[in-house]
């Protein structure tokens, strides 16, 4: 039986970690390469909070409903069919968790190299075997290692808020409300292609589902994380953007990925870039360690469904899933060896929000067809805050297939390919049984 280690504290820590990563840190500099204006800047992540919320809800729902770990691939299975399952359990495991994992690292890779004089690649390389290693070692020095650097990485993010709101010399901006410029860049199409890479920042407020079964009192807890911990990081991403703009002119922000230290050096000088390098990179080490710890719960899960897998779903005596560890860690490993940012965030982007649309609309499906199930938690705001959810995730799809269709295609194959292998899985299984 799997043990409980995670109360609010932890299960909150585990939230705000896997949100709170590269994507924040670099995607700025994409969104205004095509919108100009503060006020449609910021309002991105008003936006992207509010639709991040408006999903954390329904999925506190199904995970209070469903408190078995897995994510996707326990509430999709439920909500329409097995293989929906699978498939979201395929998406977290090729794509939701090891491609943020693999951009996290070569992030921390680059930032640690302008700092310290090692190769970006093998700090990176170097520090995903430390996570691994630590995460390995057992649940409560996983737990303990977790909610420590997640207090660090906040504690950091703040003083680099407060620094740049006292900031002296202000560059101008514009917020383009006077003149309906904002307005106008709200309802285009790059706002919703932006709002891709501000999905992408927000991934992870669902992580509460892939380690539900290792959450005490999951019930209470699970909502009660998956709001505090949506509501915390998207009033720190205002605020960290805010300063950003106000360090930073925007022409300068442009097709930039390495915002913060740009920010940095504005602020302090030569000495500002380095130090914000080496804050990213303390704040990078606790968002990947968390989504190690996601990852490998939904590989051991979904890895249960298919008998030629079943050695990847085996715990240790203590609960830790490490062949699952060890997996998703040669798969990052392999992903490290690639370097194209901004496809991969729109690739990444494009098939979690999918995934995530079915799962809301599994949620709402759940409302009908297993309405005698006990619910412990009933989604705030029910049907308005699931339905704002599927609106802006349609809209943004629709919107990536037409203008990034490279990237969502990719994203549509990985599902296809997905399918395949549940396929292939289930006829061999079959004629082993005869």
């Amino acid at each position: 039986m799997t043990q409980r280690h995670f109360g609010f504290p932890g299960a909150t820590s585990v939230l705000i970690a896997n949100m709170v990563g590269t994507g924040v840190f670099t995607s700025l500099g994409f969104q205004a390469l095509d919108l100009h204006t503060g006020g449609a800047l910021l309002s991105l992540w008003i936006v992207g909070g509010v639709v991040a919320l408006c999903g954390a809800i329904a999925y506190a729902e199904l995970g209070a409903l469903l408190p078995r770990s897995g994510g996707e691939y326990v509430y999709l299975g439920q909500a329409w069919h097995p293989v929906a399952g699978f498939l979201g359990g395929w998406v977290s495991m090729t794509v939701g968790f090891a491609a943020p994992i693999a951009l996290s690292s070569m992030a921390f890779g680059r930032y640690l190299s302008a700092i310290v004089p090692v190769d970006a690649r093998l700090a990176s390389l170097a520090m995903l075997g430390v996570v691994v290693a630590v995460h390995l070692a057992g649940l409560h020095v996983a737990k303990r290692f977790q909610v420590a650097i997640t207090a660090t990485q906040l504690c950091l993010v703040a003083a680099f808020v407060v620094a740049g709101l006292m900031y002296g010399r202000p560059v101008p901006l514009d917020s383009g409300f006077g003149n309906g410029q904002a307005l106008s860049e709200v309802f285009s199409a790059p706002y919703a292609v932006s709002l891709v890479y501000v999905s992408f920042a927000f991934t992870g407020w669902n992580a509460a589902g892939y380690i539900a079964g290792e959450i005490v009192n999951p019930e209470r807890t699970i909502p009660r994380a998956v709001v505090a911990s949506t509501l915390v990081v998207t009033v720190l991403y205002l605020l960290l953007n805010f300063a950003f703009l106000r360090t930073v002119p925007l022409a300068e922000l442009a097709g930039k990925v390495e915002v913060g230290a740009l920010s940095a050096r504005a602020m302090f000088g030569e000495w500002g870039g380095q130090a914000m390098s080496g804050i990213i990179a303390a704040v990078l080490l606790a968002s990947i360690s968390s989504m190690v710890i996601g990852s490998s719960r939904v590989t051991q899960a979904v890895a249960e469904s298919l008998p030629q897998w079943r050695i990847l779903g085996t715990r240790g005596a203590d609960g830790v899933p490490r062949n699952a560890i060890i997996a998703q860690g040669l798969l990052i490993l392999v992903l490290l060896l690639t370097n194209s940012f901004e496809a991969v965030m729109l690739y990444a982007g494009f098939t979690l929000n999918l995934m995530s649309l079915l799962t809301v609309l599994g949620m709402m499906r759940l409302r009908r067809t297993a309405a005698v199930m006990p619910r412990p938690y009933h989604a705030w705001g029910y049907p308005i805050t699931p339905l704002v959810y599927v609106a802006l995730s349609v809209w943004t799809l629709g919107t990536l297939l037409m203008q990034r269709p490279g990237a969502s295609l990719a994203g549509l194959a990985t599902v296809v390919v997905g399918y395949g292998v549940w396929l292939l899985g289930n006829r061999r299984a079959a004629s082993q049984a005869n």
